[in-house]
């Protein structure tokens, strides 16, 4: 994450025209979704309108700059019609009232904090005493343009949803409960017919016919339990198979981002080539790594790149 003073103030470098475009000044807040759209710049030609980056467009914050591909990225007014109504907004969160939305004030917000996607992570709060406190993005509601609304409980709001579907059982229970109420009157008619039994006194006849009946209900209820053991052995099947394609799909992505990155490293290292420093480029260390006058070869790349001092170098040749 970045703080809002580490990207405000910065150079805007083209590392393909190897020149510095404009300074970063201020950050374009997207409210609704709690982001930083894009960065405006100031150049020298700052009085003809403003100029912004789009934030998708930056390769890189680093300590000294902001690097992008080239000048192209760069959008004026007029070519800046989906930023328009976030200029319009002008919301800059920082020096905005942090308030609950019990109307308690807590402070101002004196930071933001920016991940690697311009999502507002967090945002640091400064109370009138002079401590300050931190609060994340799922604890802010609303950024407006004098009051950000904070919620300090609000991620725990989901909690006392979930015992409301355990409350649903308990109604499914009572139907069973009807159910036997109606077998039990089923049970008293069977006994009625015990009187008509005092007219068949021969006993010879019905011990006969239930040997055979006992023999054939086990054999009708065999072939019932061997169904359920085949259902389960179909779907363990196509388990693996949906889950094969799906980890290909980081792999594909990373191989495009070190293509793309290879790509770009490649189209800088053939700008430079050939061109002569106008400066002295040295290692933090003091060691000189190419002479002004002297002509940009491999060798100072490599030894640039190593030593962190590519983006200089990129300002200063010829």
């Amino acid at each position: 994450m970045k703080k809002s003073v580490e990207i405000l103030g910065l150079p805007v470098i083209s590392i393909t025209e190897g020149r510095e475009l404009g300074m970063s000044k201020t950050l374009l807040i997207d409210a609704k979704n709690g982001l930083v759209a894009a960065i405006t710049i100031e150049d020298e030609d700052w009085y003809r309108g403003v100029k912004l980056i789009p934030y998708e467009s930056v390769i890189a914050i680093g300590d000294d700059a902001v690097t992008v591909t080239n000048s192209e990225n760069i959008l004026k007014l007029d070519d800046a019609g989906d930023y328009e109504t976030l200029l319009d907004e002008n919301i800059r969160v920082i020096g905005t009232k942090a308030i609950t939305k019990s109307g308690t004030i807590q402070g101002n917000i004196s930071e933001v904090f920016i991940g690697d996607d311009g999502k507002i992570e967090k945002c640091e709060i400064t109370a009138p005493d002079g401590t300050s406190s931190e609060v994340t993005s799922d604890q802010i509601s609303i950024f407006g343009k004098q009051v950000t609304v904070i919620d300090p409980n609000g991620e725990k709001k989901n909690e006392p949803v979930i015992p409301a579907p355990k409350a649903a059982p308990a109604k499914p229970a009572a139907a069973p409960k009807a159910e036997e109420a109606q077998e039990a009157p089923k049970a008293e008619e069977k006994p009625a017919e015990a009187p008509k039994a005092e007219e068949p006194k021969a006993p010879a006849a019905p011990k006969a016919e239930p040997a055979p009946a006992v023999k054939e209900e086990p054999k009708k209820e065999a072939p019932k339990a061997e169904e359920p053991k085949a259902a389960p052995a179909k779907p363990a099947a196509p388990a693996p198979k949906k889950e094969a394609p799906k980890a290909a799909a980081p792999a594909a992505d990373a191989a495009k981002q070190a293509a793309a990155d290879k790509a770009t490293e490649e189209r800088h290292r053939r700008f430079l080539l050939g061109k002569k420093a106008t400066r002295d480029i040295k290692m933090d260390n003091g060691i000189v790594i190419v002479q002004a006058g002297q002509d940009i070869t491999e060798e100072v790349l490599q030894k640039a790149k190593l030593a962190n001092k590519f983006i200089e170098l990129s300002m200063n040749v010829r």
